[in-house]
């Protein structure tokens, strides 16, 4: 048994750059779990930088020089900050406080319609079940409820924080893009000379997550569009709101489409009941979600992550049970890492060429 421990272990451990690769990715995780929440504006430059990179790279290919295209890119990127903050944000706040608001009667409704169904299956219905139900329900909302009257008593706190973020994000990221090639130079001086191993993974890496992401990004603004024109139109009430949880929704494969169906239908139906329109809004979002799956998905991911859904659903349950919302949003982009690392791994204690 002792034997075969320490064969494993020098077939998979004996290359020196796989221990400096452990040892790079062990470190990082650490800072990221110790120190991340005081490190959070650097964090979210540094993603945002990342991201904002393959555009400046667009723009460079066409010979442009890289200041110049750092400051085109950075300006579109404040001007759509700027677009969110200024129009969407502000229906988000008031939609979110009426959606609160009218979550009792919306509730009522549902259990008028959830009463019926003991009297129809006696057998595996009781009243006795919907009670409970109803009950849990309430109590979630009422938990709901008091997190926003928490959250709106410390508001200033919050305001003052989110006023920070909007000036020091903004300023890091534009200085992690014009700086870019001198921070890499001043990184590389402390991290082992022994990291080709390291550079194999992160080319993976690289390649994928940076389609990946801005591939999202792109899913997630065409999707609230669309959700956002085609609620408007049915006059559906939170149509913003719903829009927004809609797009977000796609980052969460197969669990987030299911997920945001709950609070679209229950909308539709407090507003309209059994009618034609509900079942009208109900189609086009159907619609909505199908060609997105079957349609955008394929055209803006072709190249990008290759992921089997089982290792999907494995990496949002693992990485969002570690690290919460931020786990789930990032479980891709972690899972795909950790699949870089697996084919880049030494095969036989010798790093593959």
């Amino acid at each position: 048994m002792f034997q075969a421990l320490k064969n494993w272990y020098e077939q998979h451990f004996s290359d020196p750059q796989t221990v400096v690769l452990l040892l790079t990715l062990f470190v990082i995780f650490a800072v990221i779990l110790i120190i991340g929440d005081m490190l959070a504006p650097v964090i979210a430059s540094i993603v945002i930088a990342y991201l904002l990179e393959g555009v400046v790279r667009f723009f460079t290919k066409w010979h442009v020089a890289r200041v110049i295209s750092v400051i085109v890119v950075f300006s579109l990127f404040m001007l759509f900050v700027a677009f969110v903050l200024i129009i969407p944000f502000p229906q988000l706040f008031f939609q979110t406080r009426e959606l609160f608001a009218e979550l009792p009667v919306m509730l009522s409704h549902t259990q008028q319609v959830l009463m019926k169904l003991p009297a129809e299956y006696p057998d595996f219905i009781t009243k006795e079940h919907i009670t409970e139900l109803t009950g849990a329900i309430q109590d979630e909302i009422a938990r709901l409820g008091r997190t926003v009257v928490t959250w709106s008593l410390s508001s200033v706190v919050g305001a003052i924080t989110l006023l920070v973020y909007l000036i020091l994000v903004p300023l890091l990221v534009f200085f992690f893009m014009k700086d870019k090639e001198l921070i890499m130079a001043w990184a590389s001086r402390y991290l082992p000379g022994n990291r080709e191993l390291a550079f194999v993974v992160w080319k993976d890496v690289d390649r994928q997550i940076g389609n990946y992401v801005r591939g999202k990004f792109i899913e997630v603004l065409i999707v609230w569009a669309v959700c956002l024109v085609t609620f408007a139109w049915f006059g559906l009430n939170f149509a913003m709101l719903l829009a927004v949880l809609v797009g977000l929704s796609v980052i969460v494969p197969y669990i987030g489409a299911s997920v945001v169906t709950i609070p679209v239908a229950l909308v539709a139906y407090s507003q309209w009941g059994l009618t034609s329109d509900f079942y009208w809004v109900l189609g086009a979002y159907l619609v909505i979600q199908i060609l997105d799956g079957n349609a955008l998905v394929p055209l803006l991911f072709s190249e990008a992550v290759n992921l089997h859904p089982i290792a999907i659903i494995v990496a949002i349950l693992v990485f969002g049970g570690i690290w919460g919302f931020w786990g789930v949003f990032f479980a891709i982009p972690l899972a795909t890492l950790v699949q870089a690392i697996l084919k880049a791994w030494p095969a036989g204690g010798r790093l593959p060429r």
